[in-house]
């Protein structure tokens, strides 16, 4: 319970994420910080959230502290969660549910105290930290805040994703990886219920884009260049180019629709 994860957009190039680590090693010299990434896009909670949740089923039980918070010293409330498999800490603004319902769904929340004269612009070294090093030390989670119910937690809206009775599947892009692999709500199961399964060929429509794909296993089921639909690591639909860049080569950003069929 000593290991901690840390999520946030607060970048490489300034002292906030060793000003962070800092704060829980002071609070628990023990503690085992995992940095899952620092370079979400400024304010992106929704890149952040998915971040999260795709990564920590992959790790370690502990405290998974994560800072998106471009309400920072606004009435948006700091929480903390308990989820069958780990705690979450962070800001009430959808950063922390999908995670938390990745380990199991959120059993208790609490809402953190801000004490008095805390710099109101930093609550990631001043709030969120110690509560996460207080966790991953053993401190009770009802013993940080008073209690919240689950159900008002703010949850961020649910990506768009249907399968027409036609077979014609929507899906709205998630994310885009630093590959340029475009992953999109759809899960697996749904494009094979599509009927888009390999070695099958798609045609992806966007706005006025179309283009026909083959539906493949791993980025060698193509020639370089080409594109690609398959299932990636997180069991979701995804884009790619093989050694090229899928969402500059189909022109694709997070939300927007594209619609899949058989060819």
């Amino acid at each position: 319970m000593t290991i901690v994860s840390f999520t946030t957009d607060y970048g490489l190039a300034d002292g906030f994420v060793a000003a962070c680590h800092g704060a829980i090693l002071r609070a628990l010299p023990a503690a085992r910080i995992i940095d899952v990434t620092h370079l979400v896009p400024p304010g992106d909670v929704r890149r952040g959230a998915a971040v999260l949740a795709q990564t920590v089923p992959a790790l370690p039980r502990g405290v998974h502290l994560a800072v998106v918070d471009p309400g920072v010293g606004t009435a948006r409330r700091a929480v903390a969660l308990r989820a069958a498999g780990g705690h979450l800490v962070g800001p009430d603004n959808g950063l922390l549910v999908e995670a938390a319902e990745r380990l199991g769904g959120v059993e208790v929340a609490v809402r953190l105290p801000v004490p008095p004269g805390t710099p109101a612009t930093f609550h990631g070294r001043d709030v969120f930290a110690p509560a996460a090093a207080l966790l991953a030390g053993g401190r009770d989670l009802t013993d940080l805040g008073a209690p919240l119910d689950p159900a008002s937690l703010v949850r961020l809206p649910t990506p768009h994703t249907r399968l027409d009775p036609d077979g014609a599947l929507e899906a709205e892009v998630v994310l885009v990886d630093v590959f340029g692999n475009v992953q999109l709500a759809a899960t697996g199961a749904l494009l094979a219920e599509a009927g888009l399964r390999p070695p099958a060929r798609a045609r992806l429509t966007c706005d006025d884009q179309h283009r026909d794909l083959a539906v493949g296993e791993t980025f060698g089921s193509v020639a370089p260049g080409d594109p690609l639909l398959y299932v990636d690591a997180a069991g979701m639909a995804a884009l790619a180019v093989r050694d090229g860049d899928a969402a500059r080569t189909l022109r694709l950003a997070p939300g927007d629709r594209v619609t899949l069929r058989l060819s």
